[in-house]
């Protein structure tokens, strides 16, 4: 492996944690979910950073845009306002930001959830890549965030390396 090639793979493998909540926000709440989920990340081998914002679309779409175009994060993991309460606007402002949507990954979160709880078809999150990031938004909640990231762990490293050009295909997961 070259040291382009070592570049490139470190590169594929930076996180971005994203919390949207008002009250994570506001410090009137503990981020158990950016953490959980951040550890999670971290421990399957990325570099991870973590972010707060509260609950607004705007603000939600303008810091995905900065970390996808700016930052060049391969991945962002958005925790919180995936419901149906009159706040979440998450799957919103992914919507405003991605290029291509990539429905398998949040069928197979929802799927997933839908094993231990019914109310993970309640979760409105979105996947999808804008330019060479992979955007997941997952539930607010500690135990549904990290159960819906542990659906789609495995494909992210293969998911990011075909994101990033690297289109061998390597045999089944």
């Amino acid at each position: 492996m070259t040291d382009r090639d070592s570049d490139e793979l470190a590169a594929r493998r930076m996180a971005a944690v994203v919390t949207a909540s008002d009250g994570v926000h506001h410090g009137t709440r503990e981020d158990a979910s950016g953490a959980a989920v951040a550890a999670q990340l971290a421990a399957a081998g990325f570099h991870v950073t973590r972010t707060v914002v509260p609950d607004d679309r705007d603000t939600i779409a303008a810091l995905l845009r900065r970390l996808c175009d700016d930052d060049r994060q391969a991945l962002v993991v958005v925790t919180g306002g995936t419901g149906f309460g009159p706040r979440d606007v998450t799957p919103e402002a992914t919507r405003d930001v991605i290029e291509r949507e990539a429905p398998g990954l949040a069928e197979a979160m929802r799927a997933a959830g839908r094993i231990v709880t019914a109310r993970a078809d309640l979760s409105r999150g979105v996947c999808g890549v804008r330019g060479t990031t992979l955007i997941l938004d997952l539930p607010g909640s500690p135990k549904g965030a990290t159960e819906s990231l542990a659906a789609v762990l495995e494909l992210l490293p293969h998911a990011l390396d075909l994101i990033g050009g690297d289109t061998e295909h390597r045999g089944p997961v």
